[in-house]
Order: structure tokens, then C-alpha cells, then sequence
């Protein structure tokens, strides 16, 4: 079976796309930390700081394959929408709708390479699968003890 073409500009515009919304995920986690208070600081505070670390590192292999490409990874950073509230609750859940976005963000681009890039296409698939074991790990932070 010969491999269907891809489509490189749709590829890179989707890389793009992602990188720009880990690059969000920096700002987005470094923030949340800054604004975290209250007894349970210290290890939500680090919790955030190492999703803003591997934020940064999902967006530089974001940024090889874009290169990898032939394209030019992008100098913007994707949307950090924020409710200017600092319960950890709330921080918790802009988090949520975060990962979840970047889901779906991952599930566009392996629309695109499926079937026509198997590096890309297992990259894809890996970092939805890690997406969704944090979306999972959330869901949990957010459940009352007990439930």
C-alpha cells in the first residue's frame, strides 16, 4: 500500500498551532504558581512549575518537527485566557480546559499525518495519550477526599 501524501503546509500550520498553545502553557503554569497561596502552596506551586517545564519541552519538539518540515516555528503564544481568580479550584480547572485543548489540538494534527508520516503520527499519538493522563490526573486533584 503506497502512502497517501501530506500535506506539509496543513502539517506545520497544526504544529504551529501547538506550539503556540505550549508556549501558553509556560506562561499559563508559571503564572498559576506565582499566584498560589495558602497551606497547600508548596507542592501545588511545584506542580504547576513542572507542567511549565514540560510545557516548554513539548514545545521544542514541537518546534523540531516544524523545522524538521522545512517551516518556521512561530514567535506568538497561543491564548492564556484567566478568570483573575486564585483559588487553586479555579487554577485547577483553567488548567483542565487547557489540557484538554491541547488534546484536541494534538488530535487535528493526527487527522493530518495519519496513514503519511509515521514520526509525526506517533508523536501525535503519544502526546495525546500524555495529555489525557493529565486531564485524568486533574480530574482527580479536583474530586473532594472521599467521593
Amino acid at each position: 500500500m503506497a502512502a497517501r501524501k501530506m500535506n506539509v503546509e496543513k502539517v506545520i500550520e497544526a504544529l504551529n498551532e501547538i506550539f503556540e498553545h505550549e508556549m501558553a502553557g509556560v506562561v499559563r503554569y508559571t503564572h498559576f504558581g506565582l499566584k498560589t497561596f495558602g497551606y497547600a502552596r508548596i507542592p501545588i506551586v511545584g506542580w504547576f512549575n513542572e507542567n511549565a517545564e514540560e510545557s516548554l519541552m513539548h514545545a521544542r519538539l514541537v518546534g523540531e518537527h516544524i523545522t524538521n518540515l522545512g517551516g518556521h516555528p512561530s514567535l506568538r503564544v497561543g491564548k492564556v485566557p484567566t478568570t483573575h481568580k486564585h483559588d487553586i479550584d479555579t487554577l485547577l480547572e483553567e488548567s483542565l480546559t487547557h489540557e484538554r485543548e491541547a488534546i484536541a489540538a494534538y488530535e487535528r494534527l493526527l487527522k493530518l499525518v495519519e496513514g503519511k508520516n509515521i514520526a509525526l503520527e506517533e508523536f501525535a499519538r503519544s502526546q495525546i495519550a500524555e495529555e489525557m493522563l493529565h486531564v485524568a490526573g486533574m480530574e482527580k486533584m479536583l474530586r473532594a477526599p472521599g467521593s
